[in-house]
């Protein structure tokens, strides 16, 4: 089903799709932030794709990530560049969040109203991560960054199973596993507020992959398929990297996967 004539422009799944391609971060943030996220919202209409999907200034460059520098995080560029790579993630996040709202009809009318939420909760860290890099001496796009986040996106852009599976559950799952060490990089330099933000970003993206557990979940009762080897199967289907540790496995469990789960991890 199309978008009939007399559609409400104020649906909020459109509203993402709008938001999504605004070019300026921090324009995007702040609309992500002003949304109403018990306003109207149809379920079923297959909205048009439009250009621009996501909206991006000219920095930062993206590069393949073999091509990102390490520089000593003992240096004011150096700090700069791990805060910086971090925002950008944040920044993926958000847009990852619109698009699962806007591009996937059919869905329970909770799956967009969860997904709404994380993209508030990810506008947030953005800005936080943002403000805390311009304190720095730093902006958002004096470093380039890559794209890995996005790519898996656009892979996964015909399945929703797929999307939860390869996304939430995969690559933004990472970061409960590489929170930990981070953090204990910049609190050494002494950077006490980055620490401080990651303690915020970790506690809501333990809530992030448990949306994308929950919605797993539920598409595999619907399709009668076996979690644990569906996964694998579309791991290798869409060119997911097979994950390696250490693991943060409290986490892990926090956010909902289970011991089957974890142990094909391992």
């Amino acid at each position: 089903m199309s978008l009939p004539d007399n559609h409400p422009m104020s649906d909020l799944r459109e509203q993402c799709l709008a938001l999504l391609t605004i070019p300026d971060p921090i324009a995007k943030a702040q609309g992500v932030t002003a949304l109403d996220l018990q306003g109207p919202l149809d379920t079923k209409i297959q909205i048009p794709e439009t250009q621009g999907i996501p909206g991006r200034q000219p920095k930062p460059e993206l590069v393949p990530h073999t091509r990102i520098k390490l520089l000593p995080l003992t240096t004011p560029q150096g700090h700069a560049a791990l805060v910086h790579s971090i925002t950008h993630i944040e920044k993926n996040a958000i847009d990852l969040a619109l698009d699962i709202c806007w591009r996937f009809a059919g869905m329970p009318e909770a799956f967009y109203r969860e997904w709404l939420q994380v993209a508030k909760e990810e506008a947030y860290h953005f800005t936080l991560l943002r403000e805390h890099l311009e304190g720095l001496g730093y902006h958002y796009g004096d470093f380039p960054a890559h794209n890995g986040l996005w790519d898996m996106a656009e892979r996964t852009r015909g399945d929703v199973l797929a999307r939860v599976a390869l996304v939430p559950r995969t690559l933004e799952a990472r970061g409960l596993d590489a929170s930990p060490a981070v953090k204990t990089k910049l609190v050494s330099i002494g950077d006490m507020r980055a620490g401080e933000i990651l303690d915020i970003i970790l506690r809501d993206e333990i809530g992030h992959v448990a949306v994308g557990n929950r919605w797993y979940g539920w598409l595999c009762e619907q399709r009668g398929l076996e979690p644990v080897q569906t996964f694998e199967a579309l791991r290798l289907q869409y060119k997911a990297p097979r994950l390696k540790g250490p693991f943060n496995l409290a986490a892990r469990r926090a956010a909902g996967f289970n011991e089957a789960e974890l142990s094909a991890l391992q």
